[in-house]
């Protein structure tokens, strides 16, 4: 590789430079070193392969993958790649098969990615001899496909090209398991709907949008003006004990005009008292039993954030006793996946690299098996908040795109994250910028940068 050095103003994270985001050597340093080693990546739900035979295509990092069910009931991850020319020979997204067949030269594999068959193996007899064949000793065992080491809990398939990675609960750590648990509490996962869309910006860029509490109450008109996040809510930040993980969680305030202390809010832009909907049910919240959590720093006792004043008439917060059950709760799971739950909406979304300049970004929207009919409806009309054309989330791929274009024509500039402080640490607030300076002072590391 090639890749330059870069500078660093500060031996922190708080100025990070541009060049972090434009050079190709680096970005393939990073998927060595992030998505092909010492890490396990998200690559779908066990709702997705419900029976034998069912696969979906995805990726890890910028290489193809298949998750499979295979006959023995298991879930396997095998590289997309044949063992004898290297075609990508899965074209489908999603489906069931017996066996994967190469189109190029119909090698065969199981579900497991066991080479089963070879055309012509040994040979063709022509005029009373054998023409041709595999060298005699040719053995299908050694020629399958790459296996990948694979974990699931709750319901989520993590893969790893590394087979001595960490277990993925330690890899999660226990702050971030205590999150994730939460919402992947054992009941059953049904499968939605699905986005994608291709956003032109370096797929950090999406891993720091879902670790920056700053910017949604000042660029999201929706999240400001009905209260569902934004600066005044009470919300804390946690991270892993690396600060590549993180989880943001808050709990809905006030909509509409805001008073006292929260009046701040109606000074910003995005702010819209006069807003409306034309259709009041997107805001028809009904509070969840699992929305009530274990507190990490105390096993067995429930966890839950202060109610902040002045509900909304009509738009009930949801509540338990004096206290708020969190109503939202943003999970980065470093470097592949964006766990969400905002209100009744919940969803993955992967983070699928091409290139330093460019990532495909997947929604998986899903449910719960006992959910009633009336919740299953409501978590599909929240889910149109979200998503490339949301009310909220187009929004953050506009302005990824435009800082992409920024730092690739000033690469010798640099941003600045200073919002509460220079250092790394959890919050008990939004107003910082502490969860990019976290994960950049792992990036530094890992990449000896």
């Amino acid at each position: 590789m090639t890749e330059q050095p870069i500078h660093w103003e500060t031996d922190g994270t708080s100025r990070i430079p541009f060049a972090v985001y434009t050079d190709e050597d680096r970005h393939k340093k990073e998927l060595e070193r992030f998505f092909y080693k010492s890490h396990w990546s998200y690559v779908g739900l066990e709702a997705e392969v419900p029976n034998a035979g069912d696969f979906k295509r995805t990726v890890v990092g910028e290489r193809s993958v298949i998750m499979t069910r295979a006959s023995d009931a298991q879930i396997h991850v095998v590289e997309n790649v044949c063992a004898h020319r290297g075609m990508q020979f899965c074209r489908e997204r999603h489906g069931n098969k017996k066996e994967f067949v190469c189109p190029y030269h119909q090698w065969s594999y199981t579900l497991k990615g066991d080479l089963q068959g070879v055309p012509f193996r040994r040979g063709v007899r022509q005029n009373g001899k054998v023409n041709g064949g595999m060298p005699a000793d040719f053995d299908p065992k050694d020629h399958g496909l790459t296996p990948l080491k694979v974990a699931t809990r709750g319901g989520v398939v993590f893969a790893s090209f590394d087979p001595n990675v960490e277990s993925l609960e330690d890899f999660m750590g226990p702050t971030i398991l205590t999150y994730f648990d939460r919402l992947f509490n054992g009941r059953k996962l049904v499968v939605l709907g699905y986005n994608r869309q291709r956003i032109p910006g370096n797929w950090k860029l999406m891993q720091e949008n879902i670790k920056d509490p700053y910017h949604p109450g000042l660029l999201h008109t929706w999240f400001v003006t009905f209260g569902l996040w934004r600066a005044d809510n009470k919300s804390e930040l946690r991270m892993d004990a690396h600060h590549r993980h993180a989880a943001m969680i808050s709990t809905r305030g006030s909509a509409g005009q805001a008073t006292g202390a929260a009046s701040q809010v109606t000074q910003v832009s995005s702010f819209k008292e006069s807003m409306q909907l034309h259709d009041p049910s997107f805001l028809d919240i009904v509070p969840e039993d699992w929305w009530q959590m274990e507190d990490p720093a105390t096993p067995g006792r429930l966890k839950a954030l202060e109610a902040p004043a002045g509900g909304s008439e009509g738009h009930k917060v949801p509540s338990v006793g004096a206290t708020s059950m969190p109503t939202a709760v943003m999970m980065t799971l470093f470097p592949s996946v964006i766990l969400q739950q905002q209100v009744n909406s919940v969803s993955t979304r992967h983070i699928q690299p091409d290139g330093h300049g460019a990532f495909d970004f997947v929604w998986t929207h899903f449910g719960f098996e006992d959910d009633t009919p009336e919740m299953r409806e409501r978590r599909l009309r929240q889910s149109n908040l979200f998503g490339p054309a949301g009310f909220v989330s187009a929004d953050d791929g506009e302005v990824i795109e435009f800082s992409q274009q920024a730092f690739e024509s000033k690469p010798e500039h640099r941003m600045l994250v200073e919002l509460g402080g220079r250092d790394v640490g959890e919050t008990d607030h939004m107003v910082t910028e502490t969860l990019i300076r976290g994960m950049y002072s792992y990036w530094r590391k890992v990449m000896e940068a």
